[in-house]
C-alpha cells in the first residue's frame, strides 16, 4: 500500500484521498453522522495529515462532509426533505442525460455501455452489490458523458456526489434491487433504439424509485433509533452525565 501512494504525483495526492474517502462514504465504511477521525484515516491510507484534511475540505466543499470548529468533521446525514429534494434534481438531470444521450450517442459509446450492462448483470447474478454499484455509476456516468454536454455533467457530478451513498444502500433488498436491474434492462433498449422519450422516462422513473426506498429506508432508521431511546437505560441512572 505504501508504494501504491508513493507513486501518486504529490499535487493530485489530496485527490485520491478525496476519491478513496467517497468511496468510504458510499460503502458505508464511515456511516452518515460518523466521525473522520484523521488518525485513523491516516495510517489507513498511509498518508500525512496535510493531504487528507485538503481531501475532506474538498468533500466539504461538494457537501459530503460538515467541518465542525475544533471538532474535526463528520459525514453529512442528510434529513428526508434534503433527500427529497435532492432525488428530484437528480431525476431531471438522469431524465436529460438519456435524452441527449439517446440523440448524440455513437455507436462505439453504445457498445462500451451495453459491455459494463453485461458485467453489471454479472456482478448482480454473484450477488456482489459493490462490483454492482461501480459498474452501475460507471453506466449513469456514460449516459451522462454520451449526451456531450459539460454544463450538464458538471451540474450532475455536483448533486450526484451527495446521493451515491443512498443509491449504494438502496439495492439492499432483494426484490428492489432486481427491479433496479429491470429498470436497466429498459434503459439500454431505449438507448439502442435511440429512444429520447423512453430512456428520459424511465431514467426518471428510476430515480423516483430511488427516492422512495431511501426514504423508507431513513424512516425505518428513525423508528428503530426512537424504539432503541426508550427501552436503553437513562445515562442519569446509575452513570455521570
Amino acid at each position: 500500500m505504501a508504494s501504491e501512494h508513493l507513486s501518486i504525483a504529490r499535487p493530485v495526492l489530496h485527490e485520491q484521498v478525496a476519491q478513496r474517502l467517497r468511496q468510504m462514504l458510499v460503502e458505508g465504511l464511515i456511516p452518515p453522522g460518523g466521525k473522520l477521525n484523521e488518525r485513523t484515516l491516516c495510517e489507513e491510507l498511509n498518508i500525512s495529515r496535510t493531504p487528507l484534511r485538503e481531501a475532506i475540505k474538498m468533500l466539504a466543499a461538494e457537501g459530503l462532509v460538515e467541518l465542525l470548529p475544533n471538532r474535526g468533521s463528520v459525514a453529512v446525514q442528510l434529513s428526508e426533505a434534503d433527500v427529497r429534494h435532492t432525488f428530484e434534481v437528480m431525476a431531471g438531470l438522469e431524465g436529460l442525460s438519456g435524452e441527449l444521450a439517446a440523440q448524440r450517442v455513437t455507436d462505439a459509446e453504445l457498445n462500451e455501455i451495453k459491455a459494463l450492462h453485461y458485467e453489471m448483470l454479472a456482478a448482480y447474478t454473484r450477488r456482489d452489490l459493490s462490483a454492482y454499484y461501480q459498474i452501475n455509476a460507471a453506466i449513469h456516468r456514460s449516459f451522462n458523458a454520451a449526451a456531450k454536454n459539460p454544463v450538464l455533467t458538471a451540474t450532475y457530478n455536483q448533486v450526484n456526489a451527495r446521493l451515491q451513498a443512498l443509491r449504494f444502500r438502496s439495492n439492499q433488498d432483494g426484490d428492489k434491487w432486481q427491479r433496479a436491474v429491470d429498470e436497466h434492462i429498459a434503459m439500454v433498449q431505449a438507448l439502442e433504439a435511440r429512444d429520447a422519450a423512453a430512456l428520459r422516462q424511465v431514467l426518471m422513473q428510476h430515480l423516483d424509485n430511488k427516492r422512495n426506498v431511501v426514504i423508507e429506508q431513513l424512516r425505518s432508521a428513525s423508528i428503530a433509533s426512537t424504539t432503541d431511546h426508550k427501552t436503553s437505560p437513562s445515562l442519569t441512572e446509575g452513570q455521570a452525565s
